[in-house]
């Protein structure tokens, strides 16, 4: 049957606008089945802690799970690649990490994190610890800098291995101080022994994972590496006050795959706003001795990219070799 020009054109238009409806439509029903959230680094550590936290707010907000899933090794790289190369729906999230961006910088990866992953929403900014064995005799950071100064090469810097956010984080310390401290990597928790012992004298842990040791006396804390000081160790001064323009930290967010539809990017990231303003989550997140990041999806782009930016300088002044 031959159809009017007229008519034709209305039908192919009307045709044309329905894949964004059917979209617009999905996104306003979004999530109708259970969110897979893949984190790059094993059950019971911090990422893991605040994949679960961020997830189950999110299943409670939107009525359905949000399933964790551990995909740990290479540095996050396994589980950010399988985001990137999953369906761009909003049913595959990661849990962005610092190391996303060091990796950025470090390694020839078979995909480009800022290009691939589309950021959602930061959740939370947790510091490091600058933490020495009770042998090293300094007190403050400005007596380790002397002390460091006094004995090159001889005090060992533990990290939980080359590239982690531990090393990176000593690799800027050693550039502005002027000191040359020994980098002896480690597999993951396999560092605290070895502070313990007195094997390594320095370490540049995360808070969450150091605080019990500090609280007991096992390690000395000279400073946190955030801007600011801490609330749960408000005794211990921010490094930037003794070398101005240091900072440091572990931060995390949501991301997904490039070509999310931005009207699910928009929901996900208003719901994490709404979940880590909640009081209840806050004191959780400050119980680990977080504070909350929050913002627009253009916000924590931003922080991705200054992350990047920042890692790029201290690799090459570092003069680490890309991998």
């Amino acid at each position: 049957m031959k159809l009017p020009r007229r008519q034709f054109l209305h039908l192919a238009a009307a045709a044309a606008t329905l894949p964004a409806l059917s979209q617009f439509a999905g996104a306003q029903s979004y999530p109708t089945r259970p969110v897979h959230l893949l984190e790059g680094f094993g059950a019971g550590g911090a990422p893991d802690i605040i994949a679960r936290l961020i997830g189950q707010s999110l299943s409670e907000r939107l009525g359905q799970s949000f399933v964790i899933e551990n995909r740990s090794g290479a540095t996050g790289n396994i589980a950010t690649e399988a985001v990137v190369r999953a369906s761009p729906d909003g049913y595959t999230l990661l849990l962005v990490t610092a190391a996303n961006a060091i990796n950025a910088t470090m390694f020839n990866l078979s995909f480009d994190f800022i290009r691939d992953i589309a950021p959602i929403a930061g959740i939370v900014r947790v510091p490091l610890v600058m933490e020495v064995h009770p042998s090293v005799p300094a007190k403050t950071v400005a007596e380790f800098i002397a002390y460091a100064k006094a004995h090159p090469g001889k005090v060992n810097m533990a990290s939980a291995g080359t590239g982690s956010t531990p090393h990176l984080a000593g690799e800027m310390f050693k550039t502005m101080a002027g000191v040359d401290l020994f980098h002896v990597p480690y597999r993951g928790a396999q560092v605290f022994p070895a502070l313990l012992t007195g094997e390594a004298q320095v370490y540049f842990g995360p808070l969450l994972s150091s605080i019990e040791y500090v609280r007991a006396g096992n390690f000395r804390a000279l400073a946190v590496t955030t801007v600011a000081r801490s609330p749960i160790l408000p005794d211990v001064p921010a490094l930037g006050e003794t070398l101005p323009g240091y900072e440091a930290s572990s931060w995390y967010g949501l991301g997904g795959p490039k070509r999310t539809p931005e009207e699910i990017i928009e929901k996900l990231n208003k719901e994490v706003n709404v979940s880590i303003a909640d009081p209840k989550f806050q004191a959780r997140l400050a119980s680990l001795g977080g504070a909350a990041l929050g913002g627009s999806p253009a916000d924590f782009a931003k922080l991705i990219s200054d992350e990047v930016k920042k890692w790029s300088r201290v690799v090459l002044a570092a003069n680490m070799k890309r991998e």
